[in-house]
């Protein structure tokens, strides 16, 4: 299935069916933002940049770079209203009690599971994506496809570009400074010298561009996105796109041909 093949919605007449689909954050949302924003604000003093950029109402997707596990933390916890994220399908299909634990927070603070990798299971995770967006509420979402290692910022995939479009959504730029030095890749807990910032940007309307199903209009959105979130975060630009390593002799070829990173 691809974008071209993918009728756009009517972004002003969401379907009141699929709005009502989509279950709101719960308690568990409300308390550890609160509790969570006290205890990050007095170990790491966060500087929060433009929160005032963010639109109270309406469909919104925020465009982040992506430099820890924490970001999908970090990012709704100090914005200025609900935001829904992606999480790794593992988080919901755990067992025992820590799994019930860890299905129960990530489904209460609205948490989307996505199988990385999977067809099907990432055309879902879009269909639920757009879903949310015709309810009215903001999602968070990395452009770049996956945590950067090194820090750079790498080229962005037009996946987010792609929703947009179709949506209708504005795209509010994110810029995150020091959240990998406050939990690197392969931490266990995160450390508390490091100040991290978060700078929200103004937003970003892509319909200029041309609609969802030109692929010159996603790629233009797409670089219009990035150049908007390194403006915010200063990292260094990698000119390369972040592939996850090959899993098998397909994965590889599908990496050296051209196409379209989605």
């Amino acid at each position: 299935m691809t974008a071209q093949q993918t009728p756009a919605p009517d972004a002003a007449s969401p379907d009141p069916a699929e709005a009502e689909e989509i279950a709101g954050v719960g308690l568990t949302y409300f308390v550890g933002r609160y509790l969570g924003g006290l205890l990050v604000r007095m170990i790491y003093r966060p500087r929060i940049e433009g929160r005032q950029h963010m639109p109270r109402k309406g469909p919104i997707i925020l465009a982040s770079n992506h430099l820890s596990f924490i970001d999908s933390f970090v990012i709704p916890m100090f914005a200025p209203r609900p935001v829904y994220f992606l999480a790794k399908a593992a988080y919901f299909e755990g067992k025992g009690v820590k799994g019930w634990f860890s299905r129960q927070f990530f489904t209460a603070i609205g948490a989307t599971p996505v199988r990385r990798g999977a067809g099907q299971a990432a055309l879902d995770a879009l269909d639920q994506q757009r879903r949310i967006l015709a309810s009215g509420r903001a999602i968070a979402l990395y452009p770049e496809g996956t945590r950067s290692l090194d820090g750079r910022l790498y080229k962005g995939r037009t996946g987010v570009a792609f929703l947009a479009l179709e949506s209708g959504a504005k795209v509010v730029p994110v810029g995150l400074i020091g959240t990998n030095e406050a939990m690197p890749v392969g931490a266990k807990w995160p450390r508390r010298q490091p100040r991290m910032t978060i700078r929200y940007g103004e937003p970003i309307d892509v319909s200029k561009h041309g609609p969802a199903s030109s692929g010159k209009a996603r790629r233009l959105a797409t670089d219009e996105i990035m150049a908007a979130i390194h403006a915010l975060s200063g990292q260094e630009l990698a000119n390369a796109f972040n592939e996850v390593p090959a899993q098998n002799p397909v994965d590889r070829l599908r990496q050296v041909l051209p196409h379209e990173r989605r």
